[in-house]
């Protein structure tokens, strides 16, 4: 899943019949789930978040920003915050499964619609600015909105989008592109906030005022890079805190922000007791959390992702505050669907196998068995990790156990994507003649994907099981070879499902490569998997 939030502040936060329609106009596009609308009376603006899949996203976008242009008239608009338009900035901000740039035509794409229907001038900044001079929203902002008819005179301010036209009721728009921000407070032993302050100007990035050489206070930067922080006392909570924006999580993830307050706290004879997660998080951060503190532990990070969010649950005193439900937590976890098959127990999904009806089928059945090999290989990996006597080649199994899961999981995901796939062929069938042609070719040709997605995991299966068996202990052997055989299977079966799925298509380009690349990846892990398997038998003595 392409996954995307969007932030959209609007000019309008004292009319709760207005904010709220605006943020309806989102949620009421298909896929869309709006987490938070925030309105501030005093700023007369209100900060609505909302996430959900590309393309879904950006619709819901457009059907907001039309919904302030017919709601709101900022001829009538004052509050503290500094703003330009009805809606005053759109950012999106990518969180798992998509690229900056992929976000960035996203923008491009809201803002040519919002100027082309809409009539109204839009700039891009950030990861999406056309200039360096509009990297800044403050810099695109000079002057807010009473400036807005003189600067559009001028060449500087011809918008990126739009006409070039002041358009009193609306005024402009700005959107782009922005990393994930996390608002991250962590806990400390004291019930004073200046001890909380000093930590916190210990680690942020912009640091303290300390005198210099002359006398004269020069600013001293903190320890953490992209990283805003002040010290707080919390009355309910009984405690100080560092309270924190992570501004680039890439730069300073989570982890390092605990671990940087943790070793500052102890220097000035403090505690951190836990944390606390304002809001929402990628399933990444406590992912890298838990991999962290796992190799702290030299404990092999190659472990499910749910044991990962664990570890750094506990890691990171999450809980320590309130419970941590990383259902309501965590952004993918929140808009993940259900997976009917995968969340089966054994019995049941062999028990519904062998009913009579169409799902889970072959595909599905293929798709786990690529699973399961994908999981030998991760289990041969982990045994040997915390013994000495394979001290030397740790890395190695831990990249091996790392990889092994995520490819157990994508393939764990296809148990259902197959089944979902299929039931859109039999709904394409079901349209009027005049739709049914390009509807069944599309649904076909995202029936046959799912099955080739699989096909062209096997090799690697192989590769991690044949990696696994190098490097490990010497009793994993046969595990390594039943992992390789059932890639082997995962392989043959799903390469048969890409080949029934397009057997009417022959004529179709783009079924042919679908065909030919299933033929490739199933001949490279027929090959890689008789070799292994061989070597095993040799090893077993059985040659």
């Amino acid at each position: 899943m392409k996954i995307v939030e969007c932030i959209p502040n609007i000019s309008e936060g004292r009319r709760a019949e207005i904010y709220d329609a605006v943020a309806q106009a989102a949620a009421g596009v298909a896929g869309v789930q709006v987490l938070d609308v925030d309105p501030g009376a005093e700023t007369n603006r209100t900060v609505i978040t909302f996430v959900g899949e590309s393309e879904a996203v950006l619709e819901g976008a457009f059907q907001l920003v039309k919904a302030s242009f017919d709601l709101i008239d900022m001829r009538e608009h004052s509050g503290a915050h500094a703003r330009q338009g009805a809606t005053d900035v759109c950012p999106f901000v990518p969180v798992s499964g998509i690229s900056v740039e992929e976000c960035v035509e996203l923008s491009r794409r809201l803002a040519k619609r919002v100027g082309d229907e809409l009539g109204v001038p839009v700039y891009l900044y950030e990861f999406a600015a056309t200039r360096p001079e509009r990297k800044s929203l403050a810099d695109i902002r000079q002057g807010e909105y009473e400036a807005l008819e003189e600067k559009l005179k001028t060449d500087e301010f011809t918008p990126d989008f739009g006409p070039a036209t002041f358009v009193p009721s609306f005024g402009v728009m700005v959107t782009g592109v922005r990393k994930f921000l996390v608002a991250y407070n962590v806990n400390l032993n004291v019930t004073d906030k200046r001890w909380a302050n000093r930590v916190a100007f210990d680690v942020r990035e912009k640091g303290r005022m300390v005198p210099g050489p002359d006398g004269v206070k020069v600013q001293r930067p903190g320890t953490l890079k992209a990283v805003r922080g002040v010290g707080w006392y919390i009355p309910e909570y009984g405690c100080s805190q560092v309270s924190m924006n992570l501004i680039d999580l890439d730069v300073t993830p989570m982890h390092i922000a605990f671990d940087a307050c943790a070793e500052s706290a102890e220097k000035r004879g403090m505690r951190v007791t836990g944390s606390e997660l304002v809001g929402l998080v990628q399933r990444k951060s406590l992912v890298d959390a838990g991999r962290h503190y796992l190799q702290k532990m030299q404990r092999s990070p190659g472990v499910p992702s749910v044991d990962l969010i664990h570890a750094a649950v506990l890691s990171l005193g999450l809980a320590e505050l309130a419970p941590f439900d990383p259902a309501k937590n965590i952004i993918e976890e929140m808009l993940a669907p259900e997976r009917p098959l995968a969340s089966m127990t054994l019995q049941e999904f062999t028990d519904e196998t062998s009913r009579d009806s169409t799902a889970p089928g072959g595909g599905s059945v293929a798709a786990l068995a690529g699973a399961t090999g994908a999981a030998l290989a991760a289990m041969v990996a982990n045994l040997p990790h915390p013994k000495a006597a394979f001290a030397g080649v740790r890395e190695e199994l831990e990249s091996i156990a790392v990889r092994g899961q995520e490819v157990k999981q994508c393939l764990l995901d296809a148990i259902d994507d197959d089944t979902w796939a299929f039931q859109k062929v039999m709904e394409a069938g079901k349209l009027p003649a005049s739709q049914r042609e390009t509807a069944m070719r599309e649904a076909t040709l995202g029936a046959a994907a799912v099955p080739l997605a699989v096909v062209e995991m096997c090799p690697e299966i192989v590769d991690l099981c044949r990696r696994a068996l190098d490097v490990g202990m010497k009793a994993s052997a046969s595990d390594a070879g039943v992992g390789a055989t059932m890639a082997r299977s995962a392989a043959v079966g799903a390469a048969m499902n890409v080949s029934i799925n397009l057997q009417e298509m022959t004529d179709d380009r783009e079924a042919a490569d679908m065909l030919q690349r299933a033929d490739v990846a199933l001949k490279a892990t027929e090959v890689a998997s008789e070799a292994l398997v061989a070597e095993v038998w040799r090893r077993l003595g059985r040659e």
